[in-house]
């Protein structure tokens, strides 16, 4: 009895030192890892980020701010103005070249929008990938639909010009009038699309010296125009109004055409656009045109 006592302190003995034995071997494995240091899975310290010569943050770190930077440098150059192609002359009412832009080019320019048919005549001009600007009057902004319609045609890619608010001679008005003809319609432009216009055309191209001290004021181009025809009754036909725009004796380098926002002249676009560019005219990009400096 008093052996098998003995034997039973014995097991039990054992059991308790086993057990101190383990517990140590639990604490060991820990402060093995040292304070700072990632311990894996495997028992491992992970101190690879600390390694000697590396960046701690890699690419997540200053890796990535030096690529939002390059990014950032990119798309400031590219919204920086290209140099202008392009100046008018006055005298001509055409564009000449600036350095070694191509002279054989003409503009297209559509007045009278957006009346009936700016946004197919836009459309068209899209497809063709062919720039232009359309003159409006303030009369056609009269309501969010027409408003709406010309912020479509700018988000589309087309500067919009200031053809006063009536297409009233400037002539026959006063100095107060004329100013509410040109700046109701810059008004009415900026509520629509953002900006005020850079272009400025003069009903029947009647010019005053108000009117173009004014614009000059704005900031804005005066532009005429070097021939048009769609509003003559033979070319109310846009067979008869194609052939005439393009094989006229007054296409010349630099050309400044005036058309309109008219059924017949949008029928005739795409003919006009072929008609140009297969006699090698390139067509002016209304951006790269001198303006004056406000």
């Amino acid at each position: 009895m008093r052996k098998m006592k003995w034997l039973m302190y014995i097991a039990l003995a054992a059991l308790l030192l086993l057990g101190a034995c383990g517990d140590g071997s639990k604490d060991n494995s820990s402060a093995d890892a040292g304070e700072g240091e990632t311990v894996t899975a495997g028992g491992q310290a992970d101190d690879s980020a600390e390694g000697e010569g590396e960046d701690p943050e890699g690419e997540d770190g200053s890796g990535a701010e030096a690529d939002q930077e390059s990014g950032e440098e990119e798309a400031d150059a590219e919204e920086e103005p290209s140099e202008p192609l392009y100046e008018l002359n006055e005298a001509t009412w055409a564009f000449q070249p600036i350095g070694d832009a191509d002279p054989q080019a003409a503009l297209l320019t559509f007045d009278d929008a957006p009346d009936k048919h700016a946004l197919d005549i836009a459309k068209t001009l899209k497809e063709k990938d062919a720039p232009a600007i359309f003159f409006v009057n303030g009369h056609f902004l009269n309501t969010d639909e027409k408003k709406a319609l010309l912020k479509e045609i700018h988000d589309m890619g087309f500067p919009i010009g200031n053809h006063t608010m009536t297409h009233a001679n400037l002539k026959n008005l006063s100095e107060d009038e004329q100013r509410e003809e040109i700046l109701g319609v810059n008004e009415l432009v900026e509520e629509a699309i953002g900006e005020k216009p850079r272009f400025f055309r003069a009903p029947f191209g009647s010019n005053t010296d108000f009117s173009r001290q004014l614009a000059a004021d704005e900031g804005m181009l005066i532009m005429n125009w070097t021939y048009g025809y769609d509003w003559e009754k033979d070319y109310m036909d846009a067979t008869a109004l194609a052939d005439i725009m393009v094989n006229t004796e007054l296409l010349n380098n630099g050309a400044n055409l005036l058309m309109h926002d008219r059924e017949w002249t949008s029928e005739a676009l795409p003919q006009i656009i072929d008609g140009l560019r297969g006699k090698g005219y390139e067509l002016i990009d209304p951006a790269t045109i001198k303006l004056p400096e406000n």
